[in-house]
């Protein structure tokens, strides 16, 4: 039996599972250190650091969901995640199948264009974005939180290179078969794109479910707030609390943190079929 589980487990595997529990820990120590301290009073809170409370309490989180609309900011985050989701993924898809297999003058310079998107943190843009909106009279609608986040290049360039490693020939035959090119996209490419569609979907997700600058500018309506915003009111109202702090991070980070556990296969073969895992 030792010389069997010997075999099963050679030393370069031991080694890798050490690390990646090692890792896991060091990942989940700031997610225990939260519930931990959410469970304090506020006055052990600040006393010397320690793992376990001495008095668990779970008048926090009560006090958090009582002060907070939080069933009204869920739907408002499920609402804005969602829709800027299915915007992002018919736009990057659509711009990313055109780069990569159509030609026409000025493909370089668009390309390049849309490429220096990347340069650009989303906080420069936070002033012209606004005015535009504000102009369009978008200001405190669920459109005027939307839209400017439908425009990711990063998410572009990750189609782009998922679509130039399809064979042509697939293609090419339906060519031959009579297909036009919509039909082509929606029939034949997309399906074969599930892997690459489910990395942008959940990337684009969890990045408009964490995004707290926008929203917080575009909306000054309470019933329009987003989970991110609404947690820091709360957390404003009653001052650096900070068993109320963790209680409401935790709140809002709960969803993603479910989307990574059941969905992260699906992130790990999209990077890899993009090609990007090695750059």
């Amino acid at each position: 039996m030792t010389t069997r589980s010997a075999r099963r487990w050679p030393p370069a595997q031991i080694a890798l599972t050490a690390v990646a529990a090692t890792l896991s820990l060091i990942w989940l120590a700031p997610l225990a250190w939260a519930l931990s301290t959410s469970l304090k009073t506020p006055t052990e809170s600040v006393t010397s650091p320690h793992w376990i409370p001495e008095h668990v309490t779970l008048d926090s989180w009560k006090e958090v969901l009582r002060a907070g609309d939080i069933p009204n900011w869920f739907v408002n985050s499920v609402v804005v995640s969602v829709s800027v989701t299915v915007i992002v993924l018919l736009v990057a898809s659509l711009a990313g199948y055109g780069f990569a297999r159509t030609e026409f003058r000025g493909k370089g310079a668009v390309m390049g264009l849309t490429m220096a998107g990347l340069m650009f943190s989303p906080a420069i843009l936070g002033v012209p974005l606004f005015t535009t909106v504000q102009s369009l009279g978008m200001v405190d609608t669920y459109w005027g939180m939307i839209l400017p986040q439908c425009a990711p290049a990063a998410m572009v360039y990750i189609l782009y290179k998922f679509f130039q490693g399809l064979p042509r020939e697939l293609e090419e035959a339906a060519f031959i078969d009579g297909a036009g090119r919509w039909r082509i996209f929606f029939t034949i490419v997309l399906p074969l794109s599930k892997p690459s569609l489910s990395a942008v979907g959940i990337f684009t997700f969890i990045a408009s479910w964490n995004n707290f600058l926008w929203p917080y500018m575009v909306t000054n309506n309470p019933d329009l707030m987003t989970m991110p915003n609404g947690i820091a009111t709360v957390q404003n109202a009653f001052g650096i609390v900070w068993p109320q702090l963790m209680a409401g991070g935790l709140i809002a980070g709960l969803p993603l943190i479910i989307v990574f556990v059941f969905f992260q296969s699906q992130i790990v073969r999209g990077v890899a079929h993009t090609g990007l895992a090695g750059q």
